[in-house]
């Protein structure tokens, strides 16, 4: 098999099999900051479905168990996602169990999603593992490095996800698509302050600047939630307003976060796992898409107002800080006056 070079280990659409037959994420090699070594890819020995190098269905039924290599990624909202596909094909085959195989070095909290999920999807272990303990008759399925993938720009990422693991999209119905395993989760109740007390929830920050709204934003944002709803708006992070709660310090983990998103009367976020989390516990939200059209974030979530605010110089952007790619999404927020945001927000509720 040929040996990948650095640059293409990093980059690889799919997952690298090392010299001693240990299954490796190339995240892990990223972020270890050492010699990456010898690297083959994994897609190219039988037995290893991966859509990005030959896509076509895969044969579940009758297997008690299925391998996800290298799923579903290190973010918190690509992760419930790619979550939802696995309960789309637990929905058609309910005896189905799945090992997923993780970059180990993926951030705590993300962690912690798998291990909050793992009740009702099977097993969870970090990478990297050994080729020859996964037996040759189940099926084994590498979505490595995502990321990547031609197809994760330009379908809708819940399609993307059943795609890559063998299903037809548009064999599933829509109310398969918008993340309601949430609703099993295992989740600690609110403080009692909180706990039967409506709320709206901002949560304005993505994994990266370019799809977060900008602070300079923020008050005025509270302003008009505040005029519209007569509601306290939280958050997790400070914004100086007299109608606004910082309630970060009892939001310390991933469960607690998903608890307070649960809670929610509203949700109003940007291109972040929260918009995930709110549809996946029918909250009514307004969430604002700069880089990604909201079309292949939200598009199956129906009490979602997805707003818009293309940027053609940064169209498919995943991640940047770069000073002028933030001062391209200030300004494009800066027409968010003459935006109805509010309306679409309260026909979500209605």
């Amino acid at each position: 098999m040929t040996t990948l070079d650095d640059v293409a280990c990093l980059t690889h659409t799919g997952s690298l099999l090392s010299a001693q037959g240990r299954i490796t994420a190339s995240y892990d090699l990223e972020v270890a900051d050492a010699a990456i070594g010898e690297y083959c890819a994994l897609s190219t020995l039988q037995g290893i479905h991966n859509a990005n190098a030959c896509a076509g269905s895969i044969c579940y039924e009758g297997a008690s168990r299925a391998h996800i290599i290298n799923g579903m990624g290190v973010t918190l909202g690509d992760s419930i996602v790619g979550l939802t596909a696995l309960a789309a094909i637990k929905q058609r085959y309910p005896d189905l169990s799945f090992a997923i195989y993780r970059p180990s070095r993926t951030p705590l909290f993300v962690k912690a999603l798998y291990h909050l999920a793992a009740p009702l999807f099977g097993t969870i272990q970090d990478l990297p593992v050994s080729l020859d303990t996964l037996p040759a008759d189940e099926p084994k399925v590498d979505i490595g490095n995502h990321l990547f993938w031609p197809k994760f720009s330009t379908m809708p990422m819940i399609d993307f996800f059943l795609w890559a693991l063998g299903l037809d999209p548009a064999q599933i119905p829509s109310q398969e698509k918008s993340n309601g395993w949430l609703k099993r989760v295992a989740l600690p109740k609110l403080m009692p302050e909180w706990k039967a007390r409506p709320y709206v929830l901002l949560a304005p920050a993505a994994s990266t600047p370019v799809r977060s709204i900008p602070s300079q934003y923020l008050p005025e944002i509270v302003s008009r939630l505040w005029a519209e709803f007569r509601l306290p708006i939280v958050g997790f992070f400070p914004i100086e307003h007299e109608r606004y709660t910082n309630v970060s310090s009892s939001s310390g983990s991933t469960a607690s976060y998903l608890a307070w998103v649960r809670g929610a009367t509203l949700l109003v976020t940007s291109d972040t796992s929260a918009v995930h989390v709110g549809a996946g516990f029918d909250v009514p939200t307004a969430a604002f898409f700069t880089t990604i059209p909201s079309g292949l974030r939200a598009r199956d979530y129906a009490k979602c107002a997805a707003i818009d605010l293309p940027i053609p110089a940064l169209t498919g952007i995943h991640a940047s800080a770069r000073p002028e790619d933030l001062a391209l999404v200030e300004r494009a927020y800066a027409g968010l006056e003459g935006v109805d945001w509010i309306g679409a927000l309260r026909a979500r509720a209605a």
